[in-house]
């Protein structure tokens, strides 16, 4: 059986199959990569940035077809899919205009003489990039690399390979030259060894904390730069002050977005003891407005989740949270379809002892948390040992601000939950990873800094 197989969620079909390459084509693969690395450490940036705007051209034209692939192998909702093309269209435009900008000398002011350091390509990256956002996992590290001068292997997940092939197909019609990106279905033996090679010289990974930890082990064991952008356990915090409807706005996408399965999604909402009811009142009218159905269907609101065995994982990871003192206040009727669906749940009483308490729950469960105050909202969002995003809802801004500095995370989103754009930076700390990407941070994740300084002759 074939290792990458595209199952569509809905329907359990498998409609198509991809074999892991040979020896033979990873080696072409690489070589085809460096020698277009050693070809654009000539170039300036600026040179790539019409192909990077074909590109973003591109993919708004192909805006349909990626985003049936994408609904039709992980379950995504045709509307957000072609929202995730939009948004990888406008983070290529972002770079094609800002990169270079950004890729200039910087000059450093030294009393030993004149000195600056160039901002240069460093070689071929490899990414190992998951299924819930099959396009914007690939472009978040394509786009800016692209630009700096650095080609991209991808390794996709097992699960979206219809989609890592046609983003490859329409960034190479679009003018890419070759090895620009050349997508790969290699194992997990195959990828060791290509992290290993030495013209391969970074590894960007968006996944799972196990899988970060096997691929960060082997990078730094062959002494390769990595970035590692994990799971989530994110803090939504009400305060006291919410506005009542910025507040209903929030939740209504909090846990459902995506079928709850964004690294960066709410996952623990955690109420002053003044709003606890109102939000969980507002989590269970969100939830119980769901329309389960085709997500290739418009009205749809309610998806699949990307498998059968994540609908497994989750449900197994629910009944040990409910074993362990769990309440459930609320859980959607039964779904009558053979699909990958999970019914949304609300979850209440989850103390420090029970196994969810610092798991990440990767779908449509919201975990509810009452406490006192403030003080005990910031130690609670900070008792975890992820630190990806966070949210703070409040009608004082500045407030807000200042509550938004006293958490250990790597994004906070004031008045709203997780937003993505070109221009900020996107990553976490503890174990949701190290490094950004995205925004000028991203950009620089796989550039050399090289120190030039002119030293006085007289």
């Amino acid at each position: 059986m074939a290792k990458y197989q595209s199952i569509n969620p809905y329907t359990n079909e498998t409609f198509a199959s991809y074999d892991n390459p040979t020896a033979s084509q990873i080696e072409d693969s690489i070589n085809l990569a460096h020698a277009l690395y050693q070809k654009w450490r000539h170039e300036e940036p600026e040179s790539r940035c019409k192909t990077l705007h074909q590109i973003a051209t591109a993919f708004r034209e192909h805006e349909q077809e990626m985003a049936e692939i994408m609904t039709r192998e992980m379950g995504k909702m045709i509307g957000e899919s072609k929202g995730e093309v939009e948004l990888c269209a406008s983070i290529c435009y972002y770079y094609a205009d800002h990169g270079p900008e950004m890729l200039k000398p910087q000059p450093i002011e030294s009393k030993l003489g004149k000195a600056y350091y160039l901002k240069q390509a460093t070689g071929v990256i490899m990414a190992c990039e998951p299924w819930n956002f099959p396009l914007y996992q690939v472009i978040r590290v394509f786009a800016p690399n692209f630009i700096v001068g650095n080609p991209i292997l991808l390794k996709h997940a097992h699960n979206v390979p219809g989609s890592a092939a046609m983003t490859a197909k329409i960034i190479k019609q679009a003018g890419a030259p070759e090895g620009s990106l050349i997508n790969l279905y290699p194992s997990y033996d195959q990828l060791d060894d290509i992290i290993a090679d030495p013209r391969v010289q970074g590894v960007a990974l968006t996944g799972s904390e196990r899988g970060g930890s096997s691929v960060a082990e082997n990078a730094g064991k062959n002494l390769k730069k990595s970035t590692m952008e994990l799971g989530g356990n994110d803090a939504f915090i009400v305060l006291d002050d919410a506005d009542p409807q910025v507040l209903k706005k929030a939740l209504s996408t909090a846990r459902t977005y995506n079928d709850g399965q964004v690294c960066t999604s709410s996952k623990r909402i955690i109420a002053v003891k003044t709003r606890y009811d109102e939000v969980l009142h507002e989590l269970k009218n969100s939830f119980a407005a769901l329309k389960p159905g085709d997500p290739l269907d418009p009205a749809t609101t309610l998806p699949p989740m990307n498998s059968a065995n994540a609908k497994d994982k989750l449900t197994k990871q629910v009944d040990e949270a409910v074993k362990a003192g769990a309440k459930v206040f609320y859980q959607y009727p039964e779904i009558d379809s053979a699909g990958a669906f999970f019914r949304p749940i609300i979850l209440t009483n989850v103390d420090k002892q029970n196994p969810a308490y610092d798991q990440e729950f990767f779908g449509p469960v919201a975990i509810v948390y009452e406490v006192e105050d403030e003080d005990e909202a910031i130690a609670l969002a900070n008792d975890s040992s992820y630190g990806l995003g966070s949210s703070v809802i409040s009608a004082d801004v500045k407030h807000a601000q200042e509550v938004a500095a006293q958490i250990e995370t790597g994004m906070t989103v004031i008045n709203g939950t997780w937003i993505s754009s070109g221009e900020l930076p996107f990553g976490g700390i503890k174990k949701s990873g190290y490094g950004r990407e995205l925004s000028e941070l991203g950009m620089m994740a796989f550039v050399n800094e090289h120190l030039v300084i002119s030293m006085p002759t007289e």
